[in-house]
């Protein structure tokens, strides 16, 4: 088993940044891709960035050139950095790292940015 942690959710103001970070914790052999996704009330998690265990990232169209996803495998961390923040990125943010054909989650934290 893995254990997920988040943490660094928040609120801030428009064009404000954020930092979260994931944590893995447990039985950790062989992470592979970790990434982060997001959710709002009434609507399906949608993935916002991916970085796979050699470096590759990934993100979804609206956060190009303001996140940025990095991990720190020593540590078993996962970061995103969220730059010039608008309010349609507030939501839930969860992540989640795959392990063999396990696919494990955190517990989400509440990023709000207010207008």
């Amino acid at each position: 088993q893995v254990q997920l942690v988040e943490s660094g959710g928040g609120l801030v103001q428009a064009g404000g940044s954020l930092r979260l970070s994931c944590a893995a914790s447990g039985s950790i052999f062989s992470l592979g891709s970790m990434a982060w996704y997001r959710q709002t009330p009434g609507k399906q998690r949608t993935l916002v960035a991916r970085i796979t265990s050699g470096g590759s990232t990934n993100y979804v169209d609206s956060v190009k050139g303001r996140f940025t996803i990095s991990r720190d495998n020593a540590k078993n961390t996962v970061y995103l950095q969220m730059n010039k923040l608008k309010p349609e990125d507030t939501a839930v943010y969860y992540c989640n790292a795959q392990q063999v054909l396990n696919l494990y989650w955190g517990q989400g934290t509440q990023v709000t940015v207010s207008s």
